[in-house]
């Protein structure tokens, strides 16, 4: 009968279920009521679909990093409000559909934070997607060439968290800027973005160019955003320092 139940459980693809039992088979220590071994093997289901989720949802992500919350550096130097960070553990932000801006100088741990960010988000059942800004620019004019740019902008939108990581690095072009405002538009108030950038905001605005539509872009973007300014020296330089 165990047997006949064990590959019931395989065929209907219930890994968890199928793990979970085949331990209590297995140990002789452990001895469960009905009621306790029903709940432990849908628990041992539950926590296997939950976790194949995340890792669905990071891998989809295509993070930078391979970061976490707990490693982000809170050294003095750096001018970071230590409340205002674990307080994106929760993701209410997303939630709420704000936005998060990060600058800082080269090296400062932009990248790091905005994919410690991210993965927590994944970890809670988001769905994200970590982009190096002028890489998605260059994928959306080729999308644009084949025909794919409207399912590109589509699936963008449809992301809770959207990272822009290194924005800008030079300034937009014609094709980029509309891009970008487009961007902006589709998730205004309806979904979440993460940009960091070695630029303060208060620069954006010429990397942007064409006043109304930097106007229009910054308005959606900036006003109501979490801002975050790393300082201190380049954690890069600091690392190798250490070595």
């Amino acid at each position: 009968m165990n047997t006949q139940t064990l590959e019931q459980m395989k065929q209907l693809r219930l890994h968890g279920m199928l793990r979970a039992f085949n331990t209590s088979l297995s140990s002789q220590s452990i001895d469960y009521t009905n009621d306790e071994l029903i709940a432990y093997l849908m628990q041992s289901e539950w926590d296997d679909r939950q976790n194949r989720k995340i890792e669905r949802l990071t891998k989809s992500a295509k993070f930078r990093y391979s970061a976490v919350m707990e490693n982000i550096d809170y050294d003095p130097t750096r001018k970071i409000d230590k409340n205002q960070i674990q307080r994106f553990n929760s993701c209410d932000f997303i939630n709420q559909k704000g936005n998060i801006l990060i600058t800082g100088s080269t090296g400062a741990g932009k990248s790091y934070m905005a994919s410690a960010i991210g993965h927590q988000a994944c970890s809670l059942g988001y769905k994200v997607m970590y982009f190096n800004t002028t890489k998605l620019f260059t994928m959306l004019k080729t999308s644009k060439a084949d025909g794919s740019y409207v399912k590109q902008i589509n699936r963008l939108e449809k992301q809770d968290l959207l990272i822009l990581d290194d924005f800008g690095l030079k300034g937009l072009d014609n094709i980029n800027r509309h891009s970008f405002m487009e961007i902006i538009e589709d998730r205004h108030g309806k979904k979440s973005t993460i940009i960091a950038s070695q630029l303060p905001v208060e620069a954006w605005h010429e990397i942007i160019g064409e006043q109304t539509i930097a106007d229009a872009i910054l308005d959606r973007l900036v006003h109501t955003a979490h801002r975050i300014n790393i300082k201190g020296e380049s954690m890069r330089k600091k690392l190798k320092n250490k070595q």
